[in-house]
């Protein structure tokens, strides 16, 4: 098993990074060490794995079978909008289930032991619409190291359409960002379909980083990817639809898809109990450990929801995840125990909301305070 301060106020942002800058973390990791430590100790005394756990492998096929019977329904056999619009919904929530499940498991290599498992399980993010390689290094390295960092984490970057953190410009409009953010949130899925990989093959870059673009076997692994999913979005449906129902059912499916995903994100780290920190001025490093950073920065929700944390792969214990990527989600909640009572014991944040809907709310008015004329204020304790 591997594990992977004081907010600006101001609104303008610091040059971005250079491409040989690495941001490093500082302090003492005997937080950390001792961690997991425990955490590998409860799993020897639960005598499992962190991975290859049956449990994951059934998942996995309910929500292929899932996802394949919905595509199929829809395509294939819905003649009316009342027999469409249910088998859009599950799709689109089928789509986001292999996101949140599979591909993340297995982008995280914390799917199985073999690495080609993984590398299969990661791959099924290609077949609905996003690349496994470009998420590797904007997801699994980028965002999971330089959680809620600005300039360094892309994923909290809205670009002009919205301000995340702190260290972002406002803008006139984001006053009403908490109002429009939500529908934006749709667009999520297609954006990232017909723009977003596209954009970052192109220009080497994933928000201000650069990146190793693919080569070889895994550049040929995107372009099959890409064309496999085209087929399935548009290529198969065009076959017995017209263009114009073709495009909207694949807009509507992706808009369920691409705001379960963005939500889930967004309770995680966009809320007001996530601190926003940024590398010390002086010495161009963050202030706090690797570990404590992930604490400070990732808000669990709903840990006792175990009908949610099954739908969305455990991400409601984003805190575990971030500490522990290469454990399944499976096991996140009894990890969850051992890393509160540590936490408790060193004196550590960890920050969770109690359900979904309170999660919903810090958001809400996470979005509001920064979109408002006046300064943002300090996280919650």
């Amino acid at each position: 098993m591997s594990l992977g301060s004081t907010q600006r106020r101001d609104d303008t942002r610091r040059p971005p990074p250079a491409a040989s800058e690495r941001l490093g973390f500082s302090g003492d990791n005997t937080f950390q060490r001792e961690l997991r430590r425990r955490v590998e100790a409860d799993f020897r005394v639960r005598g499992c794995d962190p991975r290859d756990a049956g449990s994951m492998y059934a998942k996995t096929a309910i929500i292929l079978a899932v996802f394949i019977a919905a595509y199929v329904g829809l395509v294939f056999l819905a003649r009316t909008w009342w027999q469409a619009l249910p088998l859009t919904l599950l799709l689109g929530a089928a789509t986001a289930g292999i996101g949140f499940n599979i591909m993340h498991d297995g982008g995280h290599q914390a799917y199985s032991e073999r690495r080609w498992v993984n590398k299969l399980m990661a791959f099924t993010l290609d077949l609905v619409g996003g690349s496994s390689y470009i998420w590797q290094w904007k997801h699994a390295r980028y965002h999971h190291t330089y959680v809620n960092i600005d300039q360094h984490d892309s994923d909290i970057d809205l670009g002009i359409l919205g301000r995340l953190s702190p260290d972002q410009p406002r803008r006139p409009w984001h006053r009403f960002q908490h109002i429009y953010l939500w529908v934006l949130y749709t667009v999520t899925a297609i954006r990232w379909h017909l723009y977003g990989d596209f954009r970052d093959m192109l220009t080497g870059r994933i928000g201000e980083r650069p990146f190793e673009r693919p080569r070889g076997w895994d550049l040929t692994l995107f372009v099959l990817g890409k064309l496999a999913f085209f087929t399935l979005a548009f290529g198969l449906p065009l076959a017995f639809h017209p263009l114009g129902t073709v495009v909207l059912f694949y807009a509507a499916v992706s808009a369920v898809a691409g705001f379960l995903l963005a939500i889930v994100f967004q309770l995680a780290h966009v809320v007001e109990e996530a601190d926003f920190p940024h590398p010390d001025g002086a010495s161009g490093r963050m202030e706090t450990p690797w570990a404590i950073h992930q604490l400070r920065t990732t808000v669990d929700f709903a840990r006792d929801n175990r009908l949610l944390s099954w739908l969305i792969g455990g991400l409601n214990f984003q805190v575990e995840h971030h500490l522990f990527v290469r454990i399944s989600h499976v096991h996140y909640p009894a990890v969850a125990k051992v890393v509160e009572a540590t936490c408790r014991e060193f004196g550590v944040p960890y920050h969770a909301h109690r359900t979904f809907f309170a999660g919903i709310a810090s958001h809400y008015r996470w979005l509001r305070r920064l979109g408002a004329a006046i300064p943002a204020v300090a996280p919650l304790p």
